[in-house]
């Protein structure tokens, strides 16, 4: 079927918040001819005025024209959210807040979503279209509103108290983002107040102000650069532009890491294509696209002048897109296993933050070199051409609109069909395996990445997001976890988990995050022809419980195995394996069959099956129980609320009732087991006669599952794959100690891939059972002693999990 460019807009994907748009009037990237550039070093007046009006034109999207219907949906969406916050804006004379929601100003939250609620109205001011726009009265409101909160609340007299963001980052970005709107409506003395109390309390993006030992990585420190960037431009401080330019690279003697390298521990990216921040938390979705966002908005802001980034280190950032972000976004999502405890934001799900990293890759792409801008457009043109699932006009601003629009416009740019590919996240223990109809990640932990973070108010119920929670995308469902799924999904039993139901008690309800490391080293696996993939952890349940089992996960070309071995606990609590735990939507009636027999549709509905052989579920695929599986299964409807799972301060959810209705597939292994398993296949998108046909031929065989190995062959493929938890020897494969191992045999060529996620040793040795001729190629850490059965020696040591590859010739 033919959609109109409208059409993609209005059902396509998405793009990000604020920090996109085109230059000036039109569409189109910063130039370095935008700004009379002077020499390095150097300013002049003209600098200051062009890059001023440049971050105006970023936050408004100046030169669009609102009377293109495909702007209308974000105009006004802009106006209705503006309006109502001028209908509420306390105006009265002797006023000590703002809105009445948002008191005492004093509080750091309070003052915090007060300066950001100013900023949305004098971001509709300076719109036309919106009933605000260069209305005097509003000017002259935020003007008045803008001095009241710097008296009453955010002055230098302060000291800080509460959550130290709202401080150093969220109040000085959006009091900045008003001053540059508001330049030539705000007295010189208000805006020489407001320039002191951000140079009070984000003097630099280098140190935290209120511990100054600490130095900010990541994400924070993006933050803090574009802080600094705007406060140089309005007091022009051609040293303040310098110091926030500076952030992003190495400067010498500054003790202070480049932003544009790899780093190889603690907060960053690493070269695998990991992300993480607070030193041991998977983020590339939440503070990694923050991150993206800001270096690629100062590269833009920046781009001609005197203080133009000019580090070649920059490529860094350029190869994150395709290393780092493109792998974990889904038809222009944001997969949930990176997103952190930005899981439980009500008005940040997937689809948003998704969106945010897409208009950060256009942006970055107005003033990327040719051969990686062309490519993130193709890129991009195809996530927002197959997303129907959230209207693209409900998420992006203004700015997102004009940069889209202009890929969707341009016939040059072909919409790029959806990557294959599988990924092991060694540093982050995230795995990612895409086929070309669906795409599923896990999520592990080990003691060196956290099972998840919480705290000041958010993802209270995250407990088991880190022990093996397996998402399911699929084309046809982009909404799973969009749509009303985390405060409704009964957080014991996420899909792919293994867990006791005891009750557990909210997590991070004091102030600051809390993250909790388990004990166990293993947590990763090993990737082959960028296809196939063994992953592997050992669960090691909370401090509180002795639950401990063996998890395995063999992904392939239309398949996800998954094993478990020696689950065993003491505790007196049952303990169950989630296969599935599908969310249905508000009024899903999705067919169940079990072995052939359609189950009742009605709510409430559950069953015990004593040996389940397989069964399907309409819409989503197959499952397939090889050894048979005492399966319980069950339809009901869940209802929760956000708040019940976020009470932040600034992203605290609704107490309205959100209701859904799940089909949850769980196997149970007993009160307190001992060497408990099971074994289950995933068929993503198979019918149900392809599900019988499967579990009847068993194309996939599965030769080990216990406490010294986990392994299948897939004998199409020619593929063995295995998990070795100790020395040991299964199908043919021998290992001197705790391994993954994939071998692939077509004709006389073999490829071996092998990996030690659990970073436990120096060397590895591997046996194959057959003679080889040659190596066609090989890692520099393999090598490869020919005999009757051939030995790989494989330096492990300081590879930090990451896989090791040889090619063979018999």
């Amino acid at each position: 079927m033919h959609l109109s460019r409208r059409t993609l807009i209005a059902a396509g994907g998405a793009t990000a918040v604020t920090a996109a748009t085109a230059f000036g009037a039109g569409v189109g990237p910063a130039r370095a001819d935008t700004v009379t550039a002077a020499p390095i070093g150097t300013s002049t007046g003209t600098d200051f005025d062009a890059l001023l009006q440049r971050a105006e034109t970023l936050l408004t999207g100046r030169g669009f024209d609102p009377a293109d219907p495909d702007f209308t949906a974000a105009v006004t969406a802009l106006d209705t959210t503006a309006a109502g916050l001028w209908d509420t804006l306390d105006r009265s004379t002797g006023r000590t807040a703002l809105w009445p929601d948002l008191t005492p100003l004093t509080d750091p939250g309070n003052f915090g979503q007060s300066y950001t609620r100013l900023r949305t109205l004098a971001t509709a001011w300076a719109t036309e279209g919106t009933s605000l726009a260069g209305n005097r009265n509003v000017a002259d409101a935020l003007v008045a509103a803008l001095r009241l909160t710097h008296d009453v609340a955010y002055n230098p007299a302060r000291q800080e108290t509460g959550n130290w963001w709202f401080w150093e980052i969220g109040a000085p970005r959006a009091l900045m983002d008003c001053c540059v709107i508001l330049r030539d409506r705000l007295p010189a003395a208000d805006l020489a107040d407001y320039l002191a109390v951000v140079a009070r309390f984000c003097p630099d993006a280098d140190r935290r102000t209120n511990s100054p030992t600490l130095a900010e990585t990541g994400a924070n420190r993006t933050d803090k650069a574009v802080v600094v960037a705007l406060r140089g431009l309005l007091g022009r401080d051609s040293a303040a532009l310098a110091s926030a330019r500076d952030a992003l690279s190495d400067v010498r003697d500054s003790g202070r890491s480049s932003l544009f390298r790899y780093v190889t521990s603690g907060d960053g990216f690493y070269q695998d294509g990991s992300f993480v921040q607070h030193e041991v938390v998977a983020y590339t979705g939440s503070y990694g696209v923050v991150l993206l966002g800001g270096t690629a908005y100062l590269l833009a802001l920046l781009a001609g002048s005197a203080w133009a980034v000019t580090d070649p280190q920059v490529s860094v950032m350029y190869e994150a897109v395709g290393r780092t972000f493109a792998p974990v976004v889904f038809d222009g999502l944001m997969m949930d296993s990176v997103r952190g405890r930005a899981v439980s934001r009500e008005r940040a799900g997937d689809h948003r933050d998704g969106a945010t990293a897409v208009g950060a890759i256009l942006l970055l792409a107005s003033g990327a070199p040719a051969e990686h801008a062309d490519r993130w457009r193709s890129l991009v043109k195809g996530w927002l051409t197959r997303n129907r699932t959230t209207p693209f006009a409900a998420l992006a601003t203004i700015p997102q609109l004009a940069l889209a629009k202009a890929v969707l416009n341009d016939s040059s740019v072909t919409a790029q069909p959806r990557s294959t590919g599988s990924f092991v996240f060694a540093d982050m223990d995230r795995v990612v395996h895409r086929r070309p109809g669906w795409a599923c990640a896990l999520s592990l932990s080990s003691r060196r990445i956290s099972a998840y973070e919480a705290g000041n108010g958010e993802n209270l119920h995250g407990w088991y997001t880190g022990d093996g929670m397996m998402y399911l995308y699929s084309g046809d469902d982009l909404g799973q976890f969009n749509d009303g799924f985390w405060p409704t999904v009964d957080p014991y039993r996420l899909p792919g988990t293994t867990v006791d139901t005891r009750p557990r008690t909210d997590l991070g309800t004091g102030a600051g995050t809390s993250t909790h490391r388990p004990a166990n080293a293993v947590a990763g696996g090993a990737v082959l022809d960028d296809r196939y993939t063994a992953a592997a952890m050992e669960l090691i349940g909370a401090p509180d419980t002795t639950l401990r089992a063996r998890k395995s996960w063999f992904l392939l070309d239309d398949a996800v195995v998954a094993l478990g071995a020696g689950i065993t606990a003491s505790d007196g609590h049952e303990v169950e394996t989630v296969v599935e735990n599908r969310n249905l939507g508000a009024d899903g009636r999705h067919r169940l069959t079990v072995d052939g027999l359609p189950r009742p549709l009605e709510q409430g509905w559950s069953q015990d099956f004593a040996r389940a052989r397989w069964a399907h579920l309409d819409g989503v695929g197959g499952y397939v129980f090889p050894e048979g599986a005492a399966l319980h299964a069950v339809r009901e409807q869940r209802t929760g609320t956000w708040r019940a799972i976020n009470t932040g301060a600034d992203t605290g959810g609704s107490t309205g009732p959100v209701a859904r209705r799940y089909l949850t597939l769980r196997i149970g292994h007993g009160t307190s087991p001992t060497d408990a398993g099971y074994a289950y296949v995933l068929l993503p998108g198979a019918s149900a006669a392809a599900t019988s046909a499967w579990s009847r031929s068993r194309p996939v065989r599965i030769v080990a599952n216990d406490a010294t190995a986990q392994a299948v062959d897939v004998r199409r493929a020619g593929l063995t794959a295995v998990n070795f938890w100790q020395a040991g020897h299964t199908a043919g494969i021998a290992s001197s100690g705790p391994a993954s191992v994939l071998v692939r045999r077509r004709g006389a060529r073999i490829s071996v891939a092998v990996s030690d996620p659990g970073r436990t040793l120096d060397t590895l040795s591997v046996e194959l059972p057959f003679r080889v001729r040659s190596v066609a190629e090989a890692d520099g850490t393999v090598g490869v002693v020919p005999g009757r059965r051939t030995v790989l020696t494989v330096a492990v040591g300081g590879s930090r999990g990451h896989t090791h590859r040889a090619e063979l010739v018999r």
